[in-house]
């Protein structure tokens, strides 16, 4: 497929865009004691050299009420401008054009980083936390403009071409737009023109300050059919009105907001392309100002037909990039198949953002760590080696790939006949099949490599010795427990009557070997995607399924990624019972005695079968085998210690650069 439409340069004021792929703003949180630092230089760079056409880098807290986050950028001090210009000046030298976001959250900061009361236009309840905020008056509203000026101003210095002002998620300039939240009776609320003043006069200030050959940009989102939010025609008129005064150089369209909060970051139980509807109609408007999509657009294929077709000027990948920093290249030269592509978990991007953490990425652990690794490229080896990698899951095809990239001969032994191992399993719970298209890719890219790859392979200790690699690695994951043990009960080292039947893992089900009844009871004692994916897989099927789990909620674990309340809203559409803060005391031939763990009152659920979503355990009897021969392999992924698939490639890639 070529590429011909997201790959034109395009004009933006005094600026060529060598492409239409933006790396678009989102909160990285890396910045230390608010600066930011050699971290922020590594990850920026490397999609500077990847390819991207235009980075806006993550948002500038413009006052101190503004802040959201640990690692948020320090408002109001010039003292962030030669930090900020190591970084405006190498991603320049490397093709990018650098904007900068700036941000005010209003009523939704996070006052206890900052401990400066938010502020809204009236006064209205964070969505992000209930907290209250505080009715900004008029000279508030002055040093709030100025605020914003002065940061531009600072950004101007520090090299950047333009900046982004933030007026999406129902922000604090959203909040002015929205007659729910803007319930003011002054000059900056009531009518359109009064509602919008804020958000203009910031715009006009700027651009008098800074001058023409800056480039100025205006982020809003899709609301879809949130009330009361601005309609889509009402977000339409908003942007035309700035537009006929000339404020900005383009606008971004992102999806969701605090009150639909899951869609800001839209995972793979959304669909694709989210943010192309209203960028769409923004285009049929006949706007000035370049429109940029944005919102689950995942690939350079995607961002070529929305171009192609009119709906947008530019497409923002922001996921996509973090996954791979060099999509725009690969895209560029015809390789799109070597694309790595995002899954949109939000496991590491926004998971471990969601915990103050800076971000990382599932399946490109080198993000974040750019500064560390050298970025997303590998050094050849001073002397390569024969490598035998054992298992074929996540953890061995990243340590496979990585040491065959920097010039070790290869060879993966996998025990089935499928890559993947259980995060194949995950790939084939409902609506997760980009888990199983990344398992192809990992077998393309280990083809290309040269590497030795041996499927239907098991490998005992003498076996693995025969071989005789100069290195082992073993990756052979985890298996489960099989006893029903439930952290809340340490005292019960399996489940009573476990032993009596119909009872299954969750590789079980998803695996195919187990044959469950009509009635289901899944034990979760994980509350992420090993248990809820496989209760979704089981209701699909036409299973009657209860999900049981110790924690307060359902998908406790998946609200770190955002992930959990459009799970908890499936499962629900297909019937799903829920049943929280509970444990199973014994398994019978009618189903499983239950305890609540509030109360303790014991209750009983009629079941066929259980299938057990609790802990694994790594299996020690081959490398204690490999020890007892004299060799000394390296234990990676579960096969070390059983974790999510993000700590195996994890694993996998720091095994492959150590060899």
């Amino acid at each position: 497929m070529t590429l011909k439409h997201a790959l034109q340069p395009l004009e933006l004021r005094h600026r060529t865009l060598r492409n239409r792929i933006v790396f678009g703003a989102h909160t990285a949180n890396m910045a230390q004691d608010g600066m930011p630092g050699d971290q922020h230089l590594g990850y920026y760079l490397e999609r500077a050299l990847g390819g991207a056409a235009m980075i806006v880098v993550e948002p500038m807290p413009v006052h101190p009420a503004a802040l959201l986050t640990r690692g948020n950028f320090r408002p109001c001090s010039d003292a962030v401008i030669p930090h900020f210009a190591r970084i405006t000046h190498a991603c320049k030298d490397a093709g990018a054009v650098m904007v900068q976001q700036l941000y005010h959250v209003g009523a939704h900061g996070d006052w206890d980083n900052s401990w400066h009361a938010s502020w809204s236009p009236s006064g209205g309840p964070s969505y992000h936390d209930n907290d209250g905020s505080h009715a900004m008056t008029a000279a508030e509203i002055d040093e709030t403009i100025q605020a914003f000026v002065d940061a531009a101003i600072r950004c101007q210095k520090a090299g950047f071409d333009g900046v982004e002002v933030w007026a999406a998620y129902h922000s604090l300039l959203d909040q002015f737009w929205t007659p729910f939240s803007n319930q003011r009776g002054d000059d900056w609320g009531g009518a359109l023109e009064n509602r919008t003043r804020l958000s203009r006069k910031i715009m006009a200030r700027i651009r008098a300050a800074c001058g023409d050959d800056f480039i100025i940009g205006l982020a809003i989102s899709d609301n879809g059919d949130t009330p009361p939010c601005l309609s889509r025609d009402e977000t339409v008129e908003i942007v035309a009105l700035h537009d006929a005064e000339g404020l900005m150089d383009y606008v971004t369209v992102g999806a969701g907001n605090y009150l639909d909060f899951h869609r800001i970051i839209p995972s793979f139980q959304y669909p694709e392309n989210l943010g192309a509807d209203l960028a769409a109609q923004l285009k049929q408007a006949g706007l000035r100002a370049r429109v940029i999509a944005e919102a689950n657009i995942r690939t350079p294929e995607n961002a070529n037909t929305l171009i192609g077709a009119g709906q947008a000027d530019l497409v923002s990948i922001v996921r996509g990039q973090i996954a791979d920093p060099h999509l725009v290249n690969k895209a560029a030269s015809g390789r799109t198949e070597d694309i790595r592509g995002c899954l949109s978990c939000n496991q590491q991007c926004w998971g471990r953002r969601g915990r103050d953490y800076y971000i990382s990425c599932l399946v490109n652990p080198s993000a974040g760590h750019e500064y560390l690794w050298g970025g997303d490229r590998f050094q050849p080896a001073a002397r390569p080696q024969s490598v035998l990698v054992v298992g074929g899951g996540p953890a061995g095809l990243e340590a496979a790939r990585v040491a065959a990239a920097r010039g070790h001969r290869v060879t993966l032994a996998e025990a089935g006949p499928d890559l993947g191992g259980q995060f194949r399993l995950a790939g084939l719970q409902p609506r997760r099949g980009q888990i199983t298209d990344l398992i192809g890719w990992y077998g393309r890219q280990l083809q290309g490599l040269g590497v030795d790859l041996r499927l239907n392979s098991y490998l005992d200790a003498e076996d693995i010795a025969a071989i005789g690699a100069d290195r082992i690695i073993l990756a052979t994951g985890s298996l489960p427990a099989g006893t029903g043990f439930q952290k809340a009960l340490p005292q019960m080292a399996a489940l009573p009557g476990i032993g009596i039947g119909n009872v299954w893992s969750a590789e079980d089900v998803m695996g195919r070997a187990a044959r469950p009844g009509a009635r289901v009871i899944v034990l979760d004692e994980g509350g992420h995607w090993r248990g809820i994916g496989t209760a979704w897989h089981l209701a699909e099927a036409g299973h009657q399924v209860t999900i049981v789990t110790p924690d307060a909620m359902i998908a406790r674990d998946l609200v770190r990624s955002a992930t959990d309340l459009p799970a908890r809203q499936a499962l629900a559409r297909l019937g799903v019972r829920f049943v929280t803060e509970t444990v199973l005391t014994e398994w019978t031939a009618t189903g499983a005695v239950t305890q609540s763990l509030l109360t303790g009152e014991a209750g009983h659920i009629a079941a066929d079968t259980l299938v057990l979503a609790t802990g694994n355990r790594a299996d020690n009897e081959l490398p204690d085998a490999l020890l007892d021969l004299g060799l000394h392999p390296r234990l990676i992924g579960d096969a070390s210690t059983p974790r999510l698939a993000s700590a195996a490639i994890f694993d996998g890639r720091v095994a492959g650069m150590a060899l």
